[in-house]
């Protein structure tokens, strides 16, 4: 898929930048001076969290989201599969009448990037992508660092406030302040919005639900309460599971923007697996 040039993109990246240069060479200059032990382990520090938010936010641009091939066929007699997504109307197995394929289950068709993406999020403007299959964890990892990044920054910044000197103070104050100010509208909007994205991720990981699953949920649950059941979303599996499906199963491999135990996107492990194995070893 071509991608042309996105503004949202060239803000982040922007905001990046700025943020970088006005953390290092502005804010921990100031407080304990770049040449000091101190300075040189913080601008370490921030340099590294830095370096992981652009790695992995470069990767979620990049990264094909997941692709639903046109020669994909739903195996309905496969026993293999106990679950088969269909239509909210009538009780065909789901097919995308803009792409002329079928849908394989939690399969979405975007708007923007015209197209079916396996285990669609969402899409996201600010990476100018779609959030997938095959780039949802490196999304989430961009986010985990980015509120570090943000929340370190911030320490940085009211540390540099506090600590000036009053000889400096009064010397160079009116040659920071623009960057004190404009880094003080970034970083304070920009950490609450992203630990509250963080959190929200955080709780779909632990359901094992998409965005779009959660709305879809929302309406699959009052429409069981109306009719006397109870609905459960039938891809959580358990909590610690659920993290390692997304995130992979070493604990270790969890903030590395890899992939590799995620699968192709057409099978997922779900509830029903599991009462399907305890009545068979029975």
């Amino acid at each position: 898929m071509k991608r042309g040039f996105s503004f949202s993109v060239t803000v982040v990246v922007s905001a990046i930048v700025f943020i970088y240069f006005c953390t290092v060479f502005v804010f921990i200059d100031r407080w304990f001076g770049l040449m000091t032990s101190p300075g040189i382990m913080n601008a370490v520090a921030f340099t590294g969290v830095a370096f992981m938010c652009v790695l992995n936010y470069a990767y979620a641009i990049l990264a094909d989201p997941g692709r639903v091939q046109s020669s994909f066929m739903p195996d309905i007699e496969d026993p293999e599969v106990p679950i088969h997504e269909i239509k909210r109307k009538g009780g065909d197995l789901r097919f995308c009448q803009k792409c002329s394929c079928f849908k394989p289950p939690r399969a979405h068709h975007c708007r923007v990037c015209k197209r079916c993406i396996l285990r669609m999020d969402h899409h996201c403007n600010w990476i100018n992508n779609c959030v997938g299959h095959a780039n949802y964890k490196v999304f989430f990892v961009f986010v985990v660092y980015a509120v570090i990044a943000c929340i370190y920054s911030l320490i940085l910044l009211v540390g540099s406030l506090t600590n000036d000197s009053q000889n400096d103070k009064q010397r160079s104050a009116d040659t920071f302040r623009v960057a004190y100010v404009i880094s003080g509208l970034l970083l304070v909007p920009l950490s609450v919005a992203l630990s509250v994205l963080l959190g929200w991720h955080i709780y779909l990981i632990l359901q094992n639900k998409t965005t779009i699953e959660y709305h879809e949920g929302v309406r699959a649950m009052w429409l069981a309460e109306k009719g006397g059941t109870v609905y459960k979303h039938p891809y959580d599996i358990g909590a610690y599971e659920n993290l390692t499906t997304v995130l992979g199963p070493s604990i270790f491999c969890w903030i590395c923007p890899f992939s590799r135990h995620i699968g192709n996107g057409l099978r997922f492990r779900t509830a029903y697996d599991r009462v399907s194995t305890s009545s068979t070893s029975k």
